[in-house]
């Protein structure tokens, strides 16, 4: 009976000790912690956040980081308190996503020189030496997009729907989609469509726009469809899924996020955030910090009945794109 109540009151005092330790202190040099602010599509936005956190989840699962946290914001006003909240806390890295919370980033640097701040899917007009941008280049995503279009293509006519092209990233995707689909063949037919003179108020909003350019653009030929800039190309998706045009989407898992109205999406191209967290982090680990980063492009799994070899096809391409091999030809800003 001793011997159960010493062993009883052992596991008790261990169990005592492990919740007076809590979560591992990030001012202590041996101990790394990383984290990750969101923007306000939270974590589960089927793209970059979600993709990020999974990145961070599997450093700490590879020992990689011994602390990783997360949260979401809810309101574009609180993106600085948070990412000032894991500063505080003596963080070493903290990870933002796309291009909305890229002041909040570099105004995060100065008062907080001993984090490191990587703006994920963002490009810094000034930098910081504890300030990283990773940027996924629109025209390389684009460029795959229309080589994949002219390859299940059966017109030979493909479509492109893109917020306007007075942002310069939209411009890059629809043009670099132009220049994959006539790499091969230049007769190959791309109808491109950007949303120029609709109302400011519904940028990256206007997905009745996107719906009704997509359905024009499928009855004057087109048999596949690309599309980008948020719920505008959004619309253009659905419009694709009802017509049962297949449609390739950019920035997230489209089908995952569309779900039924999603269903003609045979793949979606955007950047590979969860292998570039773990990148960075063994960057800075090593004590080498670069102030850009030029990341990796990923597929979403094919759906559909396409030759098995196709998936393997595009993934080289895209490899062949980000490390240098092929060239798209889009200057990154607009003529």
């Amino acid at each position: 009976m001793l011997r159960f109540t010493n062993s009883l009151f052992l596991a008790v005092a261990c169990l005592a000790l492990a919740a007076c330790m809590g979560p591992p202190d990030c001012f202590r040099e041996d101990i790394f912690c990383a984290a990750l602010v969101t923007d306000t599509l939270g974590l589960h936005d089927n793209g970059m956040n979600q993709n990020t956190w999974l990145g961070l989840e599997e450093a700490k699962a590879n020992t990689l980081a011994d602390r990783v946290e997360y949260i979401e914001s809810v309101d574009s006003r609180d993106y600085e308190k948070n990412i000032a909240y894991f500063a505080s806390q003596g963080f070493d890295m903290i990870v933002t996503t796309n291009p909305g919370m890229r002041d909040e980033t570099l105004h995060a640097a100065d008062p907080f020189p001993d984090s490191v701040f990587v703006g994920m899917n963002q490009s810094q007009t000034e930098s910081r030496s504890n300030l990283i941008s990773v940027s996924f280049a629109e025209d390389q995503m684009g460029f795959a997009a229309g080589a994949l279009a002219a390859q299940i293509s059966q017109t030979g006519t493909v479509g492109a729907v893109c917020e306007t092209s007075g942002i310069d990233s939209m411009w890059r995707y629809c043009e670099g989609f132009r220049a994959g689909a006539t790499a091969l063949d230049a007769r190959f037919k791309t109808l491109v469509v950007y949303r120029e003179d609709g109302d400011s108020e519904l940028l990256f909003l206007d997905e009745a726009w996107g719906y009704e350019t997509a359905k024009s653009l499928i009855k004057r030929g087109a048999d596949v469809i690309f599309a980008a800039g948020g719920l505008t190309g959004q619309g253009a998706l659905r419009a694709a899924a009802e017509m049962n045009i297949p449609a390739i989407g950019a920035e997230r898992d489209q089908a995952a996020a569309l779900a039924e109205s999603g269903s003609s999406v045979v793949t979606s191209i955007f950047g590979n955030a969860s292998f570039e967290v773990q990148e960075v982090m063994r960057m800075l680990k090593g004590k080498d910090v670069r102030q850009a980063r030029s990341g990796q492009i990923r597929t979403v799994p094919f759906r559909g009945d396409f030759p098995e070899n196709l998936e393997k096809e595009m993934n080289l391409l895209l490899f062949n794109l980000w490390n240098g091999n092929l060239d798209t030809n889009i200057s990154p800003e607009k003529p």
